[in-house]
């Protein structure tokens, strides 16, 4: 088990990237998040953020970043704006031990670097540091994840790793190294995602603040501020649990190898309705105009997702029946469906009134190591089950290349348009060989 400090600061500097398998899952895991903040850029939320970014965090002569909602921001203005775009679809992918996303904080941070480094790392070297992020991410969260009835949003541990991953792409002393992720750790926003559940909101899973803070603690860290040491034990209530950290590899293993990756544009816990409401259409040719009634049997926090008709693409994002009646009638849950233009649509709202939601114990008892939910439709006198039924794309059976190249095509083609969509996924598959990042990503 992993608990001293050297042994995260000994993985951080001087990790080599060379195992054939885990440079293709860290390569998956950039396509996945460049769609995830391209297509995010434009959302509400990614255009509040980038406002505040241009006016407040400028650009100066020594830090003109790229915010990818429009303009130019200093490196902690592109990290926030930027963060906030990562995070405002609910697109990308997580971890289930660390119950988040590990890699969400990762490009806000790395591409605003890349873009202010005197000298371009290779695309090797991007990808490394990359990789060492979602290993001091997924870490972090199996640490931070230690009171199971207050889930921690991802931004409070997500930015370690991505203070990691900047410290090790720019190549920090091993001090300032030190330094800068005892701050991050030390001022970690402590937001619980159950309160994003009862109220949706644009704040969402602390991503962008997460972002900020990576960037700001390496930068304090670089001008001399000190911290308390990272990685120390973390308990938030007096029913906290303490569990072990994995090694690191090669003594232990890869973690970025154990997520799951999402389909829809929703939150996670919604996922395996969707699939097994999906499945039973498909499966029995039924049309969503005959449905009579639809009952989803689930767990609790995905219980507690809100079953209004939403006003704002958060508000549909973090629901339960809007996404399930969208994309039973739709057949899929992308920005389209989540977007305000399709709130008033007739057939989403008459199927989401029918649509009922029970707790299943069963279920309940497995949670979070396994997120289940089984749907029950009633249609023509006739009843269908779904069984017991995870969403797709866990880890035990992840998406094909081709499936994620699909997803990003989707997500970026209109954000994009086909040629640089075309050229940004060809860069990303080809990224280890790239002999630097200048352009790579931003033009």
């Amino acid at each position: 088990m992993t608990n001293n400090v050297d042994e995260f600061l000994d993985f951080i500097s001087e990790f080599n990237l060379v195992e054939p398998e885990c440079i293709h899952q860290t390569i998956r895991c950039l396509l996945d998040d460049l769609g995830a903040i391209l297509a995010g850029s434009r959302m509400p939320a990614a255009e509040v953020a980038a406002k505040f970014a241009v006016e407040h965090l400028p650009a100066t002569p020594k830090e003109r970043c790229t915010v990818l909602a429009g303009g130019n921001a200093s490196l902690l203005g592109a990290s926030i704006a930027n963060g906030f775009a990562s995070n405002a679809l609910d697109i990308e992918h997580g971890s289930r031990p660390a119950q988040g996303r590990p890699g969400a904080c990762l490009l806000p941070v790395m591409l605003a670097l890349v873009e202010t480094m005197p000298h371009q790392p290779t695309g090797h070297e991007f990808l490394t540091a990359f990789a060492v992020g979602y290993e001091i991410a997924i870490r972090a969260g199996i640490a931070r994840q230690n009171d199971p009835l207050n889930i921690l949003t991802s931004g409070s541990w997500a930015s370690i790793g991505a203070v990691a991953a900047g410290c090790r792409l720019i190549g920090v002393k091993r001090e300032i190294l030190l330094q800068s992720l005892g701050l991050t750790d030390f001022f970690a926003p402590l937001g619980l995602v159950m309160r994003s559940v009862e109220k949706p909101n644009m704040a969402k899973d602390c991503i962008g603040w997460g972002s900020y803070l990576a960037m700001s603690s390496l930068l304090l860290a670089e001008s001399g501020l000190t911290a308390p040491l990272p990685f120390q034990e973390m308990r938030f209530s007096p029913g906290s649990i303490s569990r072990p950290i994995p090694d690191f590899p090669p003594k232990g293993r890869f973690l970025i190898h154990e997520l799951y990756f999402k389909q829809y544009a929703s939150c996670r816990w919604t996922h395996a309705a969707i699939d097994a409401a999906l499945g039973l259409l498909r499966q029995y040719k039924i049309r969503p105009s005959d449905v009579d009634s639809v009952l989803v049997r689930t767990f609790s926090h995905a219980a507690a997702l809100s079953r209004k008709v939403p006003s704002s693409p958060d508000e549909a994002e973090y629901n339960l029946t809007w996404p399930l009646a969208a994309a039973m009638i739709d057949g899929n849950l992308m920005k389209e469906q989540i977007s305000p233009e399709h709130f008033d649509n007739p057939q989403i709202l008459d199927l989401q009134k029918r649509i009922s939601v029970e707790i299943a114990p069963e279920f309940e008892n497995e949670f979070p190591a396994r997120v289940i939910s089984e749907v029950i439709i009633h249609a023509g006198g006739k009843t269908y089950s779904s069984g017991p039924r995870e969403a797709r794309w866990e880890a035990s059976c992840p998406p094909t290349d081709q499936e994620l190249e699909d997803k990003f095509v989707a997500l970026c083609e209109p954000v994009c348009g086909r040629e640089e969509c075309m050229r940004l996924m060809e860069a990303v598959w080809n990224i280890d060989e790239a002999k630097n990042c200048a352009g790579l990503f931003l033009k």
